[in-house]
């Protein structure tokens, strides 16, 4: 691989860090490049990096150890167009939104991907825990599920275009997280320590509400209370606004009732919450839309596995294709999607991905439930 330039997206991190180490290794030409979103966020009105200073600074560190270039580059804008607009207003419109997919597919593999191009790089590196295999017989990249089913990220990267997988590696994809840790160690990494984060990297401490006060009080933008109701439609109590709640949801909603009650629907024509027993937080199935598909698809009957979330196992599904998709154009495409089994907490905004056995097929946004 000498003299092959790769770009790596590093974020401070264990993972990101020995993906740079690894591909230093192999003989890669490696730039280090940490995005930064420099937004004002929070109550405060201070300016803490979405990325952190800190994290900032570790990889810079990481790179001076590794004797590779390493860049600091602002990404606030894409951020904000991209990713925060649709987050605030997917909240307002009662879904729940996936900040991470819709940030791989316009900042990570669109924007940055851009950058490392105009830097002369092959490719774009991430330390994403998933793996891109050629296949002959389709003559295609596949996204597969990374070997480390704990830590598999696949679900994350349904909706990269699939003209951008020839220039993206992914080095970790082999490994598993015992072993990363362990690299970075033999690197003499100074972030081999380093806890992994669970945020949304633009959301201080964690308080996606505290976020959603604050940029819709700066946007003129009023949350409502409105009703709780039960599903025969009779009064419960108020909730303090739809965007503050999620499918699925028990605490918080300060109801008493004689067992247990969850939030089975979020109208915002409304502007209600309806709340049921255990048992009605169960779907057969939904529909999906902003279909992207990884794999060439040329029936619309298909026979899939499919995740509705990142924890959750795969389960199996019929999945019924409105049309059938094309490389240039499947945004009128919708999905119907039928579980083998009833799953819980079917959420609009969040994203459902398809798989044939470790591979990618596609994915989409959910739009419904099928009840």
């Amino acid at each position: 691989m000498k003299n092959k330039r790769v770009v790596v997206a590093m974020s401070g991190g264990v993972d990101s860090s020995v993906s740079a180490a690894l591909l230093k290794e192999a003989g890669y030409e490696v730039i280090g490049i940490t995005m930064c979103f420099g937004k004002a966020v929070g109550e405060s009105g201070k300016r803490p990096l979405c990325c952190g200073s800190e994290a900032i600074e570790d990889a810079r560190k990481v790179a001076n150890v590794l004797k590779i270039k390493h860049y600091t580059l602002n990404f606030s804008k894409e951020l904000e167009r991209y990713v925060i607009r649709d987050f605030l207003g997917e909240y307002l419109a009662g879904r729940t939104p996936n900040p991470c997919v819709r940030c791989n597919r316009f900042i990570k593999f669109d924007a940055l991907l851009n950058k490392a191009r105009a830097l002369d790089a092959e490719f774009l590196a991430t330390g994403h825990y998933a793996r891109l295999e050629w296949m002959r017989k389709t003559k295609c990249y596949l996204l597969k599920k990374g070997k480390d089913r704990n830590k598999d990220q696949s679900y994350f990267l349904y909706s990269i275009e699939r003209k951008n997988l020839p220039f993206i590696l992914f080095p970790l994809g082999k490994l598993e997280k015992n072993q990363v840790r362990g690299l970075a160690k033999r690197f003499k990494l100074p972030v081999h320590e380093k806890p992994a984060s669970q945020e949304i990297c633009f959301v201080p401490n964690a308080d996606y509400r505290g976020f959603l006060k604050t940029r819709l009080s700066q946007m003129k933008r009023k949350i409502k209370p409105g009703p709780i109701l039960d599903l025969g439609g009779n009064l419960l109590g108020q909730h303090q606004g739809i965007a503050f709640y999620t499918i699925g949801q028990r605490q918080g909603l300060g109801i008493s009732f004689r067992e247990p009650l969850y939030i089975v629907d979020i109208n915002a024509a409304s502007n209600s919450i309806t709340l049921g027993r255990d048992k009605d937080t169960y779907a057969k199935g939904l529909i999906a839309q902003n279909l992207n598909f990884l794999y060439p698809v040329n029936k619309p009957r298909l026979d899939l596995k499919v995740k509705i979330r990142y924890n959750q196992p795969d389960v199996r599904a019929k999945v019924s294709l409105s049309d059938l998709p094309n490389q240039r154009n499947t945004s009128n495409i919708t999905a119907e999607v039928k579980f083998s089994r009833p799953l819980r907490s079917v959420a609009a905004g969040q994203a459902v991905v398809f798989y044939k056995r470790n591979s990618v097929i596609g994915g989409g946004v959910i739009t419904e439930k099928i009840s």
